[in-house]
């Protein structure tokens, strides 16, 4: 490691940027060779995608985490922020442009515009970044330059002759890109002799050296041995290292305004420092904090159960630390009769839902069951109340139900011409209402819905994607809530209520909803000395049922004959012992039944 230097960097020298684009344009094979062109990795130990560390972002191929690092370019210090490109990753692009003066905006040469590039585009301007336009994958043979950058010029008002034409994977281009960034992206600005004001814009939990914060030093100088406070939890601390990712973590003695870095200081509360909080020195103190971020909302729910009900502790802590790296979801503690002690937690989708659980099992070892995947209702009451419903089981009794309200969303679809009629379709059957259509140029057509969230969350995305050959985009924004006509769902395991299959369905697709969970149910549910009925309800009303058939045991087969009364006793006294069962007996629910029932497609 080098030696900490003492001088706080020119700040005319520094500039902060941010990689924005649709999912797979290419932005971490761009900082790939960004990290290549600065000489940052040795050739021996580079690999694609360097900044993505987590297994779980190779396995997939896509970026979860926003990963920061400083390059020296020339006499330059590029302070670059690779981001996440799905929507459900949309609030980790937020707080990296919160960090940052510019941003590249990657798009697909061959794609052109998709629905992310217009999310994070107009978030880099509502952040009054300036932006920088590129056109990646030009060496394609599909690519079309002027098609594309005629598309930014007509949709973004980037001028089509500024858009740099760049290809991160042979390297053409890139030495541009960064000169660009450099002449057109301004330097930060900040007073280092003023009170200290530094922005925590990522964490993570280290075993051993406790929280690890990646800041933005915004105002004033951050010094390493130096007191510091945390101005929202008014926690004091010593700083233990202070430093900067080139991209292998390296200290210095301080950081300046405008420099991004990292901050240990021994915190072990993971509460302390979550992203948003401001640092200040603890002797001096700026006077107010510096804004933080807006709290994401979560839009999809569920519940987190332990398999094994003696990991609920370690379930708890699991998520207090993957808080601290990802404060976008969100978690109460909750109770389940068939499931035991566990937590609803709060999602920005589907895909975020997946992501958090997987990590869960990979990251801290723990066997958990995921219930399915639930949007927050409002519900009035014929009391007068009104009150927000999460989760099935937080419904009131049907007769006391005035109304249900549910969310929707106003989804931005852009996809082929040529596949306009088939995701009409697929959103007319999703009770969705076309809001518009705009043509981006004759082969590209974007068309904006209006769509329940609960119809989305489950597999809109696959089919979307399926339909449309992987060709379709998507992006979504919330648009309040409205009555609709919806009804819980019951599963009835042998007359008893199941509450973690239950389920707030609109009344059209509630039998075809009762009719797929009891037939999943019949096959996994073992076999009992008993006839076992799996039915659907609707209140009072069943509308569908199968039933687990009951092994028969041959009572009979230690006789040798004789009078036919013998064997009539016997099974007389087997129909009566299976009366008796029957009404005492009760199911009980393997758990790779309930994972194997709740287990929901990917989205």
């Amino acid at each position: 490691m080098l030696g900490p230097p003492s001088q706080v960097m020119d700040q005319s020298r520094i500039r902060n940027v941010a990689i924005i684009a649709h999912i797979d344009h290419g932005k971490s094979t761009l900082a790939d060779r960004f990290l290549e062109m600065c000489e940052a990795v040795e050739p021996r130990a580079m690999r694609a995608q360097y900044l993505d560390s987590m297994e779980l972002e190779r396995e997939r191929g896509i970026t979860i985490k926003l990963q920061s690092v400083r390059l020296s370019y020339g006499p330059w210090a590029v302070n670059l922020i690779d981001t996440p490109g799905h929507v459900d990753f949309g609030y980790e692009v937020s707080r990296s442009l919160a960090a940052c003066e510019g941003a590249i905006l990657l798009v697909d040469a061959a794609q052109g515009i998709e629905a992310q590039t217009l999310a994070n585009c107009t978030m880099a301007l509502e952040h009054d970044l300036a932006i920088v336009a590129a056109l990646n994958k030009v060496d394609l043979p599909a690519a079309d330059p002027e098609r594309a950058a005629g598309e930014i010029q007509r949709v973004l008002g980037i001028p089509a002759g500024d858009v740099l034409r760049v290809s991160a994977k042979t390297g053409d281009g890139v030495a541009e890109l960064l000169d660009a960034v450099t002449e057109q992206v301004p330097p930060p600005e900040g007073d280092p002799e003023a009170e200290l004001q530094a922005l925590v814009f990522d964490s993570h939990f280290d075993q051993y050296r406790g929280v690890v914060s990646s800041i933005r030093v915004v105002q004033g100088t951050l010094r390493s041995s130096s007191q510091v406070l945390f101005m929202q939890t008014a926690a004091t601390h010593e700083t233990q290292e202070i430093g900067v990712r080139t991209p292998a973590p390296t200290e210095v003695a301080e950081l300046g305004p405008g420099e991004v870095g990292y901050l240990i200081a021994g915190v072990k509360n993971t509460a302390e420092a979550r992203a948003g909080e401001t640092v200040t020195d603890a002797r001096r103190a700026a006077p107010s904090p510096l804004v933080g971020y807006r709290e994401p909302k979560p839009m999809v729910f569920c519940g987190l159960y332990p398999i094994d009900g003696d990991e609920y502790l370690d379930l708890r802590d699991a998520l207090d630390r993957l808080r601290l790296n990802d404060s976008s979801f969100s978690y109460t503690p909750e109770t389940s009769n068939a499931l035991g002690f566990g937590y609803r937690c709060g999602f920005l989708g589907l895909l975020h839902m997946e992501i958090i659980t997987e990590r869960l099992e990979r990251e801290f070892d723990l066997d958990i069951i995921a219930t399915t995947p639930s949007v927050e209702y409002r519900v009035r009451t014929t009391a007068g109340a009104e009150m927000a419903v999460d989760s099935p089981s937080r419904l009131p009794p049907a007769g006391q139900v005035a109304a249900i309200a549910e969310p929707f969303l106003l989804a931005s679809i852009i996809a082929p011409a040529r596949q306009v009629g088939t995701l009409m379709d697929l959103c007319q059957k999703r009770r969705g209402s076309l809001r518009g259509m705009d043509y981006l140029s004759p082969e590209r057509v974007e068309m904006r819905y209006r769509l329940p969230l609960a119809e989305v969350v489950t597999d809109f995305y696959d089919q979307l994607k399926s339909r449309t050959q992987g060709y379709a985009s998507l992006d979504y924004e919330s648009d309040g809530y409205e009555d609709s006509d919806l009804v819980k769902v019951d599963i009835l395991l042998h007359h008893d209520p199941v509450d973690a299959f239950s389920a707030i369905v609109h009344r059209g697709a509630a039998y075809s909803y009762g009719r797929q969970m009891t037939s999943k149910l019949r096959e996994l549910i073992p076999r009992q000395q008993f006839d076992v009925p799996i039915q659907a309800a609707i209140g009072s009303r069943i509308i569908a049922r199968e039933t687990v058939k009951a092994y028969r045991k041959d009572v009979t087969a230690g006789l040798y004959g004789g009078d036919v009364t013998r064997k009539r006793k016997l099974l007389e006294r087997q129909k009566a012992g299976k009366k008796r069962m029957k009404a005492i007996g009760r199911v009980e629910v393997p758990p790779e039944a309930f994972v194997s029932a709740l287990r929901m497609p990917s989205g």
